[in-house]
């Protein structure tokens, strides 16, 4: 049977606009071919494109309306879509709760649509599994088609600008959005300055660039202007948003930087113009960045987004404060197999290890937020409670290497596409590494925990080490689930690995 995806009004648009809005909608559309999906119009969709201001817009969806599948009957609106629209305050909402009653109704199989507000009424009515992003789709066909995706070597490189090619097509939208000569005068003018890229084999796929500002910097183009300090300034980020994760690397590349430069706070500014500057907005805002006001420029005022970068830790929240860690939460020992522990946490690979065997693209390695599966008899992990990663090993291979954050806990999980769904992109395993992990002891069903990546350690303690210290009692306790050790046995561990006492909150 065909699977019908039914496209929102924004992801109609964005495919017939005469600008690239979102980068990845070209890859969308050749996802749904390639499996052979049926893209299915809702009526109200084709309305509110003949309303739609752009002429060009109206007249090139009107040549390829034929491409669609337009909805020719209507499923009766639900009792709970009903619920929805009758709290519905404007058109549009109600537009979106009408989409909505397709899918609940059984009509269309997924909705792929850039609204959070679909998304928001979606879990209300229980359907959310069957409504994606762009991104959020993308990663669930490379996930269930691996076979079909050519990937290749994907990598953080520092190159100075010079040697980049600014005539890349990757650079076409900052061309738009920054006045395409004045865009380029600035490039050149930082030929000599570094940069991070990922390329993949000669496409550029991302841009980072940051600057580290004194007390002594002017901002009047900024309103309101910021008070004397030091700033990280994220002066360019482009992510193509390909469910590689490369926005939440770049995210660990900011606090880096962040952190070693003893920066008061960081600042981004950025355009909201199209979806994929909407979507990195809302990754910054879920990781603390608020809103600060405007910068002018001559080609269009820009958003600050403004991340305090003093030490803080917010037990139910530790994204917001991410990477700081609290003394005094609950600290865990958890131990992870050699065979998982660089492939989940690639930053913490050991001096023993070939760099470029974990350079593969895969996305839960350039991921901040991962998970960590387990059948641990103790289950109580809440978040913000601080994990150390136990690589096992034996009395002198057996190291601690990485500080993660619990930033969720998934218990009483009731189905394995569930499962699939909680762990995809985020754990080591692929779907059928995930099906054989959830049934083999269905009497005991592992649990899912969600961890922010927080810091490597400099020098890695050994279990002798611990053992000696006081942090494991003898080589036969060494940590098989999660094991709780003190306050004191955690700063004992910092102490041991050399690490940086600024990261730590009191």
């Amino acid at each position: 049977m065909t699977t019908r995806v039914l496209l929102d009004t924004n992801i109609l648009i964005h495919r017939e606009a005469a600008a690239v809005v979102h980068e990845g909608i070209g890859l969308l559309f050749s996802w749904l071919d390639r499996l052979g999906h049926r893209k299915v119009a809702h009526p109200i969709s084709l309305e509110e494109i003949a309303k739609h201001a752009d002429p060009g817009v109206r007249r090139t969806f009107a040549t390829k309306l034929e491409s669609y599948a337009v909805l020719k009957t209507l499923a009766p609106i639900a009792e709970g879509v009903q619920t929805l629209i009758d709290a519905d305050v404007d058109d549009n909402s109600r537009n979106d709760s009408r989409l909505l009653n397709e899918l609940h109704a059984g009509r269309v199989d997924y909705i792929i649509s850039e609204d959070k507000g679909v998304a928001r009424k979606a879990e209300i009515l229980g359907i959310g599994d069957r409504v994606f992003t762009i991104d959020g789709f993308l990663e669930k066909v490379n996930a269930e088609n691996p076979a079909l995706v050519d990937y290749k070597v994907l990598s953080l490189k520092q190159q100075l600008f010079g040697q980049l090619d600014v005539s890349q097509p990757f650079f076409d939208s900052l061309r738009r959005d920054y006045g395409g000569e004045a865009f380029d005068d600035w490039f050149e003018r930082k030929s000599d300055e570094p940069a991070y890229v990922y390329v993949s084999g000669e496409t550029m796929l991302a841009f980072l660039y940051l600057k580290v500002e004194g007390p002594e910097e002017v901002y009047s183009d900024v309103v309101p202007p910021f008070p004397p300090g030091r700033r990280l300034k994220v002066g360019t980020l482009k992510a193509d948003l390909n469910g590689f994760r490369l926005g939440e690397r770049f995210l660990t590349v900011i606090f880096d930087n962040a952190f070693r430069q003893r920066v008061d706070e960081i600042y981004v500014t950025l355009f909201d113009r199209t979806v994929e500057q909407r979507a990195l907005v809302r990754m910054l805002e879920e990781f603390g960045f608020l809103r600060h006001g405007i910068k002018r420029n001559s080609y269009g005022d820009e958003l600050v987004y403004v991340r305090p970068f003093h030490p803080a830790f917010r037990t139910a929240d530790p994204k917001q404060t991410f990477p700081f860690v609290s003394r005094s939460a609950r600290h865990f020992l958890v131990p992870i197999r050699p065979e998982y522990h660089t492939d989940l946490l690639p930053d913490s690979i050991l001096k023993t290890e070939k760099a470029e065997e974990f350079d593969d693209p895969f996305p839960h390695r350039y991921a901040i937020k991962k998970v960590y599966i387990s059948r641990s008899i103790y289950r109580g992990v809440e978040p913000g409670d601080v994990i150390v990663f136990y690589r096992t090993g034996g009395y002198y291979q057996g190291v601690v290497t990485t500080l993660g954050l619990v930033d969720f806990v998934h218990h009483d999980i009731d189905s394995e596409d569930k499962f699939i769904r909680l762990c995809r992109k985020r754990s080591v395993f692929t779907d059928d590494g995930l099906r054989e992990f959830w049934n083999y002891r269905p009497n005991m069903r592992p649990f899912i925990v969600g961890f922010l990546y927080a810091y490597s350690f400099p020098k890695r303690p050994t279990l002798k080490d611990l053992i000696a210290n006081g942090i494991i009692k003898d080589i036969s306790s060494a940590p098989r689930g999660f094991e709780r050790i003190s306050a004191d046995q955690f700063v004992k561990i910092l102490d041991l690995s050399k690490s940086d006492a600024r990261l730590i909150v009191d």
